[in-house]
């Protein structure tokens, strides 16, 4: 019996529930002698250390060393891409940036400690947004450019739009914070337990931190309690600092980030400011786009680059732009270095082409449906990077089925109607679709390793190089395993994540987890299944059980181990000429989202969402619905709730759950519908499935729609379709910007009577 595309339950649900699953910091007791790392942190965005004294430290009791960049044996530098990134800075680039780490017998101990340290600095001026960066010319890239046709026609466009639009970051908000601990072992190696997206990064950072070659480190990852990208490269920093600290006191120490050090520390997503002149034929086709795009990279570059490069790749969404020119550059501000986030900068550019698109049906008064219907991708099309989109019918079946599932006609009429007899609440209804390239955009990251052991009784290990965070992938794994080698669930185990099984591991991250491990581990166990069925050849009789064959292979001396391996095919991108295939295939989806707002507060409620999305052959319904609810979610609350803001000093402002405001029951759609495109069988991807991580959380935009149909009620009049002139407003859209922009409409109306 086959279990993959059956609803089983997530394989470490009942420990989640039960408080049995194991986190990083849950180990502590299995680490004698423990140390507890805590950080010294400058009071400054930006500013010069001229000295510092961490003596004083060691007469607190309890403490028993401190870290300086004298300890550091190795490069003292964990910037993944670019050595930017020093873990005992001259120069201090953030608030609250550490400078040095005390280490004590316990952590209040630590804590005590960084009292006593001594810094003095010189106070230097401070970027902070991303409006100063431009005017400093404050950058860490060159500017990045797609193009395709000719752009110098757009005065000729029947309607043109121009306009800016900024969008702000969001938090990552795991539930579990960076957490890291380290110990020798003894031959001189390392061992590190973290809580990382990266396990083969992590072990080529702490390396590096230490001088020591990459097989004297051993990083394991056993699970995640969330990371949404936020330590696919900034867990690399507080596993160097376990590690350099248990190189120093020959001591287990940990690492663990209180929630509020988390905020201030840590990176997030990439605010960016969009601006954009478009052209539009009186119907209501783009002719022609420019967009500029730039990013608040923070201190360092980090994932920066390849995040805005994604951002260009994806700021057509699901339309097709036959003349369009496309630059981003990242910013340097003094802020924490901004990082990966669930969407790797498509949400941004996503959210900057649906807004155009919005502002022209407006002016053109052309519901936002048709015109948006009327510039989708078709069969034959290309992107503007020269990737051909070879399932653009999959856009127009999931349109018109949402559509009729969700009865979007009869809905804008009743809409409509609501609107006409209530002047104190308004209604808004819309519908977009998302088309996300599946693939990371460095090209070398597209493979994926396993390590598939049989025992003699029958049981089966899995080992393979994707890390869980809850997302499900060892459930997705494990269901691979079980179908691909034909035994029962239960003699299947998937091991936790580690570098010393399955070597030069990629992220989990991009979407690609299951594509790329879970092809990894099918690839072993065809290779195991093949000697087993060739060992079952030469018996006289049917084996009468797994073990029974397991056993037979044993005797006639058959390995029951095998190594899987998986590349992804034909992809390819000449970053110079801005052309190639970056992505092994497009996930699409679509969504309806219905509104209503308060005129006289701008607060809100999601009365209702419906969602179909594309993906593949399910692997596990459950999972995918999961990550399809919790995806939309989270996109909803970046661009309706969670605001980050900084004060003129640098300082977090919202560095808590009581300042940052996180969706919650309260926010949850009053009615709820997910639904998977049928028949969608992805074709070169294993068991047919395809990702379902990162493109639901697009899906979100469709609210951020909805709330402008709603706000363009207010000044309706007549209208049938909103506003004559556009309703805009920048993200996110809080009940304070939505109110204001239902004021600003309600005056035009008032002006134009």
């Amino acid at each position: 019996m086959t279990i993959a595309g059956k609803p089983v339950p997530h394989e470490s649900a009942r420990g989640h529930a039960t408080g049995d699953a194991l986190y990083t910091d849950d180990l502590l007791g299995r680490f004698p002698r423990l140390l507890h790392a805590w950080p010294v942190t400058a009071p400054h965005a930006h500013a010069r250390v001229t000295w510092l004294d961490a003596a004083l430290a060691l007469d607190e009791p309890g403490v028993v060393t401190t870290l300086t960049a004298s300890d550091v044996p190795g490069d003292g530098d964990t910037g993944p891409s670019r050595h930017d990134e020093p873990l005992f800075p001259n120069e201090v680039m953030f608030h609250r940036q550490p400078v040095a780490w005390v280490l004590g017998e316990t952590l209040e101990a630590a804590q005590r400690g960084t009292a006593r340290v001594r810094v003095a600095y010189e106070p230097l001026p401070a970027i902070l947004t991303i409006h100063q960066a431009i005017d400093a010319g404050s950058f860490l890239t060159e500017p990045l450019r797609l193009t395709r046709g000719d752009v110098s026609a757009i005065g000729m466009s029947a309607c043109r739009i121009d306009g800016e639009l900024a969008m702000g970051g969001q938090e990552h908000f795991y539930l579990e914070t960076q957490a890291a601990i380290a110990w020798m072992d003894e031959s001189g190696g390392v061992m590190v337990h973290s809580s990382t997206q990266h396990p083969s990064e992590t072990q080529e950072i702490v390396a590096r931190v230490l001088g020591l070659r990459r097989n004297q480190v051993a990083v394991e990852c056993l699970r995640m309690g969330g990371a949404f990208g936020g330590k696919e490269v900034q867990a690399n920093t507080w596993a160097a600092i376990a590690a350099l600290g248990a190189w120093k006191t020959s001591r287990p120490v940990r690492v663990r980030l209180t929630r509020e050090l988390d905020m201030a520390l840590t990176g997030k997503r990439h605010p960016y400011l969009a601006r954009y002149t478009a052209g539009f034929s009186s119907s209501g086709q783009i002719e022609v786009l420019k967009l500029e795009f730039f990013s608040d990279g923070g201190w360092s570059l980090d994932l920066s680059e390849p995040i805005m490069w994604r951002s260009l790749f994806h700021c057509d969404n699901a339309y097709f732009l036959p003349n369009v020119e496309a630059t981003g550059r990242v910013c340097r501000t003094h802020k924490t270095s901004q990082t990966a986030f669930r969407g790797f900068g498509g949400p941004q550019a996503m959210v900057a082409i649906e807004d155009i698109l919005s502002q022209a049906a407006q002016r053109l008064s052309i519901p936002a449906d048709t015109i948006r219907e009327r510039n989708f991708y078709q069969a034959g099309h290309t992107t503007h990077y020269g990737q051909q989109v070879s399932e653009a019918d999959r856009i127009h079946t999931i349109w018109h089925q949402l559509k009729e599932t969700s009865a979007f006609d009869a809905r804008r009429a009743d809409v409509a109607a609501f609107n006409a007899r209530h002047d104190q609440a308004k209604r808004g209804l819309a519908i977009t679709p998302a088309k996300f390239g599946i693939s990371f955009t460095a090209t070398f990251y597209n493979q994926g390793g396993a390590l598939v052991l049989i025992y003699r009784d029958g049981t089966v290990q899995v080992n393979h190089g994707g890390t869980e965070m809850g997302q499900g992938l060892f459930t997705k794994i494990h269901q691979i395993a079980v179908d691909s080698l034909g035994v029962g669930a239960d003699q299947v185990r998937v091991m936790s994540t580690r570098t010393d099984k399955v070597p030069n591991t990629s992220a989990t991250a991009a979407s690609a987890g299951t594509d790329l491990n879970g092809a990894a581990v099918a690839d072993a166990c065809r290779q195991l299944r093949a000697r087993l069925d060739a060992v079952a050849a030469t018996l006289e009789t049917s084996p009468s059980s797994f073990q029974a064959l397991c056993e037979a292979a044993y005797m006639q001396r058959v390995p029951l181990f095998a190594q899987g391996y998986y590349r992804t095919p034909e992809i390819h991108f000449d970053r110079a000429k801005g052309r190639g295939k970056p992505f092994h295939y497009f996930a699409f989806g679509a969504a309806v989202s219905e509104v209503e707002i308060d005129r006289f507060t701008g607060d809100y409620r999601v009365r209702r969402v419906d969602i179909l999305q594309d993906v593949g052959d399910s692997l596990s319904p459950v999972i995918d619905r999961g990550q399809i609810e919790g995806g939309f979610i989270q996109g909803m609350g970046w661009l309706t709730l969670e605001e980050l803001l900084w004060d003129d000093q640098g300082r977090l402002a919202t560095a808590g759950a009581s300042t940052y405001k996180l969706p919650s029951w309260s926010e949850m759609p009053d009615d709820f519908r997910v639904s998977f495109l049928q028949g969608a069988a992805q074709p070169a991807v294993v068991f047919g499935s395809k990702a379902v991580g990162e493109p639901p959380l697009m899906l979100a935009i469709s609210v951020r729609e909805a709330l402008r149909d709603a706000i363009a009620a207010f000044g309706a009049g007549d209208s049938a379709f909103g506003a004559r002139d556009s309703v805009t407003f920048d993200s996110p859209a809080t009940p304070e910007r939505v109110f204001f922009a239902v004021r600003r409409v309600r005056a035009e109306r008032t002006a134009l009577r």
